[in-house]
């Protein structure tokens, strides 16, 4: 399996999004891109860690493709939108791309670059090199598919 982590907002919304696509084996949110060591939901809410709110996804990509994530990425949020997603603010909810390898960064790239004339303003989602990415607390994980809540961002599109 391969992984890739995305940041777009609430990861509640986030990994319910994911799940729908076909090739994608596991999603796990998380917590990454910061400063701090082990943070916990209210450390990242309340505290400067710098860590976003994320998902890692493990896919099969003989099924779905690591560009076709990054397209379903950018549809499903406003990679525009600075400071959060939607009535979400704060840079715990920023748009990223957490790459793994040059070959993430170059597809990643290339999909920006090809997508800037669908939006209004200039995407400001960051390619960041993926680190130490810390799992969420189990009440966090597939809340949306469990309590039918936190889903705010666009229903899902076949692409």
């Amino acid at each position: 399996m391969t992984k890739a982590i995305f940041a777009a907002g609430c990861f509640w919304g986030v990994q319910f999004y994911f799940d729908q696509i076909s090739g994608v084996t596991n999603s796990t949110v998380g917590y990454i891109g910061g400063h701090t060591t082990d943070p916990t939901y209210e450390d990242v809410c309340y505290k400067s860690t710098g860590h976003a709110e994320a998902v890692q996804l493990e896919f099969d990509d003989t099924i779905v493709s690591y560009k076709t994530l990054v397209e379903q990425f950018l549809y499903m949020h406003d990679p525009t939108q600075i400071g959060g997603q939607g009535p979400d603010t704060g840079d715990q909810y920023r748009s990223a791309i957490f790459y793994f390898d040059s070959h993430q960064y170059e597809v990643a790239k290339q999909v920006i670059n090809n997508s800037k004339s669908s939006f209004n303003k200039p995407i400001i989602t960051e390619l960041v090199e993926a680190k130490t990415f810390y799992i969420a607390e189990d009440y966090h994980q597939k809340f949306a598919e469990r309590t039918g809540r936190g889903i705010c961002h666009k229903p899902f599109k076949q692409m």
